[in-house]
């Protein structure tokens, strides 16, 4: 049983290292960290808010329909780098089907920029 446990000292002595590293930061920045903030750090930050104010205030939809924008976009990319790194193999199918899937996503960014969903003002 002995040898069995001592398979599983390494993993424990990485947890405890873990723990111990993580505590020393969360008390470190709770020690060293300033406590009164400055009118910077209050202000509004990416959605236009103010930081403090009710939680349960509605947010405009442009915020909503951005974020949803970079989603479609940023998977879009997702796609992009497994097929880039097995490009040579796939063949003509691969490509075309991945040219397809561009265009797609090439007609909605200009539908998109077209109608203004893209525009803050």
């Amino acid at each position: 049983m002995d040898n069995f446990l001592l398979e599983y000292l390494p993993i424990v002595i990485f947890i405890g290292i873990a723990a111990v590293i993580g505590l020393v930061f969360i008390f470190g920045a709770a020690i060293l960290a300033p406590t009164a903030p400055d009118p910077e750090k209050v202000s509004a930050y990416e959605c236009g808010f103010n930081a403090f104010d009710d939680a349960r205030m509605k947010f405009d939809v442009r915020f909503y329909l951005v974020s949803i924008l970079f989603i479609i976009f940023d998977l879009e990319i997702a796609f992009l780098f497994p097929w880039a790194v097995v490009f040579g193999d796939l063949g003509a199918l691969g490509f075309w089907s991945m040219m397809l899937f561009l265009g797609v996503l090439t007609v909605g960014f200009i539908y998109e920029w077209k109608t203004g969903a893209l525009e803050w003002d």
